[in-house]
């Protein structure tokens, strides 16, 4: 993964502030949180660029400053599937960090993003002296399996129009826009592997629901128009459409 310097360079006050704002850290002494920050070191990333990749060992947490990282798995034939879109002011790469196993998953920037970077040989003896912190990372992880348990159920049980709608509203939600404001920066296709159905399927449904100002497409970006009206479809059942 490539950084900007050999050690990679100092972040400044204000990118740390992203470690500040996160549930995990917010509540570390000052001087425990003046220490994990000289740990942190800044990674600046184009799009396309391989953070890791599955099978690596999992030797660093990650926490995004700004931009997109998706987090996906592919398959011996090809195909491929996003499991998550993690956003500024997340963290990922958690599970193989703590039990020092291999990646489960790919993790590729999105779009030009910065991240920071802690090592893991730095980060466990820092969480060791951080009781309270280790209970956080416990709460975090619950977290990640109840979303991957409601992922499989929409995958499993819903229709294409609820497993849509549910990816657009889950995908509102997580990022925290405002009734105004939702344009989910994502295309069709990397949609269309989030939810488990060729583009061209999603591509009509979307169209379907344009037409009723549900919706509005953009260029690499879907804008959410009604979400009451995509939630009363995930509500109804298989019948809606």
């Amino acid at each position: 993964m490539p950084q900007d310097k050999k050690n990679g360079p100092r972040a400044s006050g204000s990118k740390l502030e992203v470690l500040r704002k996160h549930p995990i850290f917010s509540d570390l002494e000052p001087d425990a949180f003046d220490q994990l920050c000289r740990y942190a070191k800044l990674s600046t990333l184009k799009r396309g660029a391989t953070i890791f990749s599955k099978g690596d060992t999992g030797n660093s947490l990650y926490a995004v400053i700004s931009g997109t990282v998706k987090i996906s798995s592919s398959s011996a034939e090809g195909r491929s599937a996003i499991l998550n879109l993690i956003g500024a002011g997340e963290v990922f790469g958690e599970v193989a960090l703590l039990d020092g196993l291999e990646r489960t998953t790919d993790a590729i920037a999105n779009s030009d993003c910065e991240i920071f970077v802690i090592d893991r040989r730095e980060f466990i003896p820092f969480v060791r002296s951080q009781p309270a912190l280790a209970m956080k990372f416990i709460e975090l992880l619950c977290a990640r399996v109840r979303w991957t348990s409601e992922q499989v159920e929409h995958v499993i049980l819903q229709h294409l129009p609820g497993r849509l709608a549910s990816a657009l509203i889950r995908l509102t939600e997580k990022h925290r826009l405002s009734s105004t404001a939702r344009a989910i920066a994502i295309t069709q296709q990397e949609i269309s592997e989030m939810v488990g159905m060729s583009r061209e399927s999603i591509n009509k449904q979307l169209r379907s629901w344009e037409s009723r100002n549900w919706v509005r497409l953009e260029h690499g970006a879907i804008v959410v128009l009604d979400a009451a009206s995509l939630q009363t479809l995930v509500e109804a059942g298989p019948k809606a459409d």
